[in-house]
């Protein structure tokens, strides 16, 4: 198997089974997971910049202060995300997690649209026309916006938009994020252990070791991910991504038991019918070119 593909099957496969772990909290405040994993985070990101010498990157911070700015707006995406996404899974709302990543590409694309005057083709509208017919059939049917699914994708989708146009690495971008998110993550620790709160201070060492792995499970997948873009072209790097939002549905349906009800399964067809549109059309678009070429 290519080395990038192996990667790329890593870092989705994990994202994919995180309800697996983050249930295992599900007793803890979905805030205080969000702290330990940012403050674990942080940990893991600096003794591997310490272990790999990777601080030249410093120099680029100094000389462009204004990065600075990108890099906060990104780490609170990346923290409303995060947040968003332990709620979800520890309040019964997994497909609803799934469905925000099965949508998130689409709205990368309205994003680059508007904000990077991106032009889109008219199958690429008809696509992300569809999706959005779908999120609104499920809205009627289901009686209530999903809203996890829009602030997990429109989220992300703004955090992928910053990280775009930061010319920093993976990991040097990650530890930029959580070094921004770490004062706030102590304080409100130092907060919630005055008040007497603090779950990692209060509960047994199996608690305080799973809530030590956050910092794993957060950094390694992004580093897969990284090493695996790097390899494998863009087209299929896109195609692979669906592996997460299948991986969130089956066990949300299967393991979880939540509802599928008919309005959703319906809103679900269609925004799978804008996914498969917009892949078929680019997957034509990329014949068409090997051919001319």
């Amino acid at each position: 198997m290519n080395p990038g593909v192996a990667y790329a099957l890593g870092a989705y496969i994990v994202w994919g089974l995180f309800p697996l772990y983050f249930k295992l909290l599900d007793r803890i405040p979905a805030t205080q997971i969000l702290v330990n994993r940012m403050v674990w985070s942080a940990t893991l990101v600096f003794l591997l910049l310490l272990l790999r010498r990777r601080w030249s990157w410093l120099r680029l911070l100094r000389e462009r202060p204004a990065l600075l700015g990108r890099f906060a707006a990104s780490a609170l995406l990346l923290s409303c995300n995060w947040l968003t996404y332990i709620w979800s899974v520890n309040h019964g709302h997994v497909v609803d997690a799934s469905l925000g990543y099965y949508i998130n590409p689409l709205v990368n694309v309205a994003l680059g649209t508007v904000l990077l005057h991106e032009r889109l083709r008219r199958a690429q509208w008809v696509a992300v026309g569809i999706a959005a017919v779908g999120v609104a059939w499920m809205t009627l049917g289901v009686g209530h916006v999903p809203w996890p699914a829009l602030a997990l994708a429109a989220s992300f989708a703004g955090y992928s938009l910053m990280r775009k146009i930061a010319p920093l690495g993976s990991l040097e971008g990650l530890a930029m994020e959580t070094v921004l998110q770490l004062p706030l993550a102590l304080a409100y620790l130092a907060w919630v252990s005055h008040t007497g709160d603090n779950a990692f201070a209060q509960g047994a060492w199996s608690l305080k070791l799973l809530l030590m792995a956050s910092g794993p499970v957060t950094a390694v997948p992004l580093l897969l991910f990284a090493a695996g873009a790097r390899r494998i072209p863009l087209s299929l790097l896109g195609v692979l991504q669906y592996l997460t939002p299948t991986l969130l549905l089956l066990l949300g349906v299967l393991l979880y038991h939540e509802p599928f009800s008919a309005p959703k399964a319906v809103g679900f067809s269609l925004v799978w019918s804008g996914i498969a549109l917009f892949l078929l059309e680019g997957l034509l678009r990329m014949r068409q070119r090997r051919a001319a070429s």
